[in-house]
C-alpha cells in the first residue's frame, strides 16, 4: 500500500513594504527561499498605497516590512527565516 504525501495547503501572506527598505528586500529573499518548502501566495502591498495605509493604521506601532497571515501579524522589521518556518509548520 502506497502512502501519498498530503497536499501542501497554500498559505496566503501579505507583505507590507516601504520604498528603499533593506529589511523589505531581506524579507522578500526569505520568502522566496521558503517557496521551495512551502506553498506560499504572497501579496505585496506598498505602505504608501491606500491598502498599505489602512494596514498601517490597523498595526500602528509596527514598521515595515510587516508580514501578515490574515489579520495576524507574523513578523515586522527583520524577518527571521527560522521563526517563520516554525510558524508555517504549525499550519
Amino acid at each position: 500500500m502506497q502512502h501519498s504525501e498530503p497536499q501542501a495547503q497554500t498559505v496566503d501572506l501579505t507583505l507590507v513594504v516601504a520604498e528603499e527598505c533593506s529589511l523589505c528586500d531581506h524579507a522578500k529573499k526569505v520568502l522566496d527561499s521558503l517557496r521551495n518548502d512551502y506553498s506560499l501566495r504572497v501579496k505585496e502591498v506598498k505602505l504608501e498605497s491606500e491598502e498599505g495605509r489602512l494596514l498601517g493604521q490597523l498595526h500602528p506601532l509596527l514598521f515595515p516590512p510587516i508580514l501578515l497571515r490574515g489579520d495576524r501579524v507574523l513578523s515586522y522589521g527583520r524577518l527571521s527565516e527560522r521563526r517563520l518556518r516554525k510558524e508555517l509548520g504549525r499550519g
